[in-house]
């Protein structure tokens, strides 16, 4: 194996490369204090509390057919950047990003539920792949303002709910450099089928609140093929939760029947609760009894439901004393 002399020295001394890191720290600090960045980044914190796009004009801007700003954004950064890494290039961008054969994400900055990021699709890696079988509706709002390339896409919506799924209606569009795309992302989803050359998007995101659930469709008859928790704490919570029932952690029963009673996504709550059952069956039994005696608690029904089934089933439960006459 060779190894580059470059490596070789910082295997004894890191001093370089941590200087180099601060360069580019410094470098991206300061163009985030330019004055038309600055002010979109600080709308941004804003808007990832809720206040309306309409209301933050920098950030708007961004978003707006035919403002330059936009592309004045991505062509700073990214010179700022490629600059940097072509000078020193064992830098590292102090920015998340991710990057697999099809498409590159770079997280421009965060503020609560809100992200603004570049994204960049290949079209040689979608023509690679597969033709896709679903589609997934991840609860929020989505602006994408398209900097370079085109592509033909499927605009699918969720037309109305079905036992089982929903129905699915598709409108096909061309989409081109200078378009602003905006969705409300719990029912409108795009499907890229083909992608000339390379598409760059800013895009802008907003996440809905907890208790939001992402539902993922089969395209083909709208069946519900996979559901999770929206917000990312209550999806680790949830594998959290499910990973004490693995474990056969009793300890963790009462905890898991707290997590059940309180105000948090149904599918967390259903998830502690069925984990609180098969760990400690009266806990359980009892929280589930509470749940569907909560006249406004949404899992009232459910648990309701599922409590009767396992009174005809197991008898024995209502001697445990946690259910009401």
């Amino acid at each position: 194996m060779q190894l580059r002399s470059e490596l070789q020295a910082l295997r004894s001394n890191d001093t370089p490369q941590r200087q180099l890191q601060g360069q580019l720290i410094a470098a991206l600090d300061g163009w985030r204090k330019r004055a038309p960045v600055a002010r979109a980044l600080g709308e941004l914190a804003r808007f990832g509390g809720g206040a309306p796009l309409a209301g933050l004009p920098a950030l708007a801007a961004l978003f707006s057919p035919g403002d330059p700003a936009a592309g004045q954004l991505a062509r700073g950064l990214v010179g700022l950047l490629t600059a940097k890494l072509a000078a020193a290039p064992l830098g590292l961008v102090p920015l998340r990003h991710h990057c697999d054969d099809t498409i590159s994400t770079l997280a421009i900055a965060s503020h609560g539920a809100a992200t603004l990021a570049l994204q960049a699709v290949d079209g040689a890696g979608i023509a690679r792949r597969k033709p896709a079988v679903s589609v997934g509706f991840a609860p929020g709002e989505t602006f994408e303002h398209v900097l370079a390339g085109s592509a033909e896409a499927d605009l699918l919506r969720r037309c109305g709910e079905r036992p089982g799924g929903t129905e699915l209606g598709s409108t096909p569009c061309r989409v081109e450099p200078g378009m602003v795309l905006q969705r409300d992302s719990a029912n409108a989803a795009l499907v890229l089928r083909r992608v000339d050359g390379i598409l760059v998007s800013l895009k802008l995101q907003r996440r809905a609140e907890a208790g939001a659930v992402t539902r993922e469709y089969r395209l083909a008859d709208g069946a519900l093929v996979h559901q999770a928790a929206a917000c990312a704490r209550e999806s680790r919570l949830e594998l959290t939760a499910a990973l004490l029932g693995r474990m056969g952690r009793r300890d963790a029963a009462p905890l898991l029947a707290a997590m059940a009673e309180e105000e948090a996504g149904q599918s967390l709550r259903w998830q502690s609760l069925k984990e609180c059952l098969g760990l400690d069956t009266a806990a359980g039994f009892a929280a589930l009894c509470r749940i569907a005696a909560g006249a406004d608690d949404p899992l009232a029904a459910p648990a309701g439901a599922l409590r009767a089934q396992l009174l005809e089933t197991y008898p024995e439960l209502a001697g445990l004393g946690a259910c009401p006459a």
